[in-house]
């Protein structure tokens, strides 16, 4: 195992505030005392490659080892709206990282790794970065602590291959779990098959062809989503950070090969080092925007307990809903 559990969420809030000297609005020592044990959460409005590059070097973290992933989704189809290769190559080329997936447990155009492999090619990905599909050689467990569902998270076996993961998600709606970010990609997309299956069942079954007969209850759904991330940040202590990209902002995921045109504007670039503050505080700009096209993407949130992922995640020690939105010169 190359990452290390050497920090508690606690910790990460503390990292997270002290970069906040790259802010916009300077704080005072005073005020930056007052708020030492709240995440900062890095936002600039403009999408394009430059701000990716920014808000990751706003982190105050650099993605250090022989071997960087980054958890991305490969989009089911060409349809999907799963991030753009070409917004994303500079900070891939900073990063000098390898893409990493799993493979889905439903049918598809993802579900095996030569599917997979070819999805990914047909997106862009392969020859902007690599990638590798973690569970392509089987998977290994990790332990879930605390858990009211999942003992376990069954994640891709290559997971230890690398030194540390750079979380860059497509921030959406999602058809079953209301919203799709940092959270729901180090969940189920870092699961294996089995471990799609485990986490979609609340911990009942991992047989992939029983999956949609052993589906859990919503909120024991939304809750081992959360158990799953848990085991992540566990395992890589602070050898993670994570980049909402808020844009194209269906209310369907990238899993689906046929999404719902999107109705409301893009919202921006987001960073984190805790995924919960992160996952917040894109939710809060949707809920709080002045945008009508936010109607469908609010009741898909609200009607799939979609926030239930944040409290579980806050109850796990995961991170923390309270931040501090700093927005970047651009």
């Amino acid at each position: 195992m190359k990452l290390k559990n050497a920090f508690t969420a606690g910790v990460l809030a503390f990292i997270a505030v002290a970069t906040a000297c790259t802010s916009k609005a300077s704080a005072s020592s005073e005020t930056v005392m007052e708020t030492d044990s709240i995440p900062a959460v890095y936002y600039i409005k403009n999408i394009n490659p430059e701000s990716l590059v920014k808000v990751y070097e706003a982190l105050g973290r650099k993605a250090e080892g022989k071997n960087i992933g980054i958890k991305i989704s490969t989009g089911e189809s060409n349809k999907s709206n799963h991030l753009d290769t070409a917004l994303i190559a500079d900070l891939v080329h900073v990063l000098n990282g390898t893409f990493i997936e799993c493979n889905t447990a439903y049918a598809g155009n993802r579900n095996t790794t030569e599917a997979h492999l070819k999805a990914a090619k047909e997106h862009g990905f392969t020859d902007l970065g690599g990638i590798d599909i973690l569970d392509s050689e089987g998977d290994t467990i990790l332990p879930v602590t605390g858990g009211k569902h999942l003992t376990k998270d069954i994640v891709g076996k290559h997971i230890s291959n690398y030194d540390f993961i750079v979380v860059l998600s497509h921030f959406k709606g999602h058809q079953m779990g209301g919203f799709g970010g940092a959270l729901k990609n180090i969940s189920i997309g870092l699961a294996s098959s089995a471990g799609k299956t485990y986490i979609h069942s609340a911990g009942k079954t991992e047989d992939v062809e029983s999956i949609w007969r052993n589906t859990a209850e919503q909120a024991d759904f939304i809750e081992s989503m959360a158990e799953a991330a848990k085991a992540i940040t566990d395992y890589a202590g602070d050898k993670i950070l994570y980049i909402n990209v808020a844009n194209r902002l269906s209310v369907d995921c990238d899993c689906n090969g046929n999404p719902e045109t999107p109705k409301m504007g893009d919202l921006g670039v987001f960073a984190s080092l805790d995924p919960v503050a992160l996952d917040r505080a894109c939710v809060d700009m949707v809920m709080n925007s002045n945008d009508p096209g936010k109607e469908d993407l609010v009741e898909r949130i609200n009607s799939r307990l979609g926030t239930l992922i944040l409290t579980h995640a806050e109850e796990l020690g995961i991170g923390s809903q309270n931040y501090r939105l700093i927005t970047i010169e651009e």
